[in-house]
């Protein structure tokens, strides 16, 4: 089961490395995401639900003053989520996430079946997914996505508290059954994330992790034409680039389970 979650994950890695002779680039600026979570570990194995809370702030946007601003949040996320473990490597699980911004409001739901094995001294954990973008009146085009991620971490005790280095990569494909000659033309894969953290366990209750990504989204742009209505630039692919710096506060409840024996939920759910 696991070659073919890698095949997939070498196969996006090829298909969304730009070209930089076709390729319009744009680099936007820093998003700002602090998210605080909380982990209820659940009576029957390692079986957890989890609630989290996340704020996004653009730095660069444009001084669009927009009055549902919370907290200076441009984007608001509310997640809820179980997991159910099979075994110490395999899991099944869903969330449920309420996205509003601007106005307008998405609803996430998705199912997901995540793999963790051992790797020399490294722990390596595959995850993949499939989502529905269900939007609200004014909200974005209804859309079913897979995605799939990949990461390699290490636990590594230091005295009363534990570090956790961890590097992921993510990568998102629009899934249809039918196409038709009118839809607009898609890239393979649309969204990319190459993820970095150290994570910091102060307790068994008690988790912080800083983080840092660059993420990625693939499209199609359209011409650009000057005053004259000359070409500019021509339609072709066009990615944009968004840094994001984040910070995950996870509160467990460990509901008299043991968290020496308890198999850990991993930082990124």
């Amino acid at each position: 089961m696991k070659k073919p979650f890698l095949l997939a994950a070498l196969l996006g890695l090829l298909l969304s490395w730009p070209v930089a002779a076709q390729t319009r680039r744009t680099v936007f600026g820093w998003q700002i995401w602090p998210e605080a979570q909380a982990e209820v570990a659940l009576p029957t194995g390692n079986d957890y639900f989890l609630v989290a809370l996340r704020g996004q702030s653009l730095t660069d946007n444009n001084g669009y003053n927009d009055p549902n601003r919370v907290l200076g949040f441009d984007e608001r996320r509310l997640t809820v989520g179980y997991e159910h473990f099979w075994n110490e490597h395999w899991s099944i699980g869903a969330t449920a996430a309420y996205i509003s911004a601007y106005n307008t409001y998405v609803l996430l739901p998705e199912v997901l079946l995540r793999h963790r094995s051992s790797v020399g001294p490294l722990t390596f954990g595959q995850r993949l997914s499939l989502e529905r973008v269900i939007p609200g009146a004014n909200g974005a085009t209804a859309r079913t996505n897979a995605r799939l991620r990949l990461d390699l971490e290490k636990i590594v005790p230091l005295g009363s508290l534990s570090i956790r280095p961890r590097l992921s990569y993510e990568a998102a494909t629009h899934v249809r059954l039918l196409r038709s000659n009118t839809d607009a033309d898609e890239r393979t894969i649309d969204f990319t994330s190459l993820r970095g953290e150290v994570g910091v366990r102060l307790s068994p209750l008690l988790d912080v992790t800083p983080w840092v990504a660059y993420q990625t989204q693939y499209s199609f742009g359209l011409a650009r034409y000057d005053v004259n209505g000359s070409v500019i630039e021509p339609a072709g692919r066009a990615n944009a680039v968004s840094p994001v710096v984040g910070l995950e506060v996870r509160f467990t409840f460990l509901n008299g389970q043991d968290a020496a024996t308890r198999q850990q939920l991993p930082t990124q759910h």
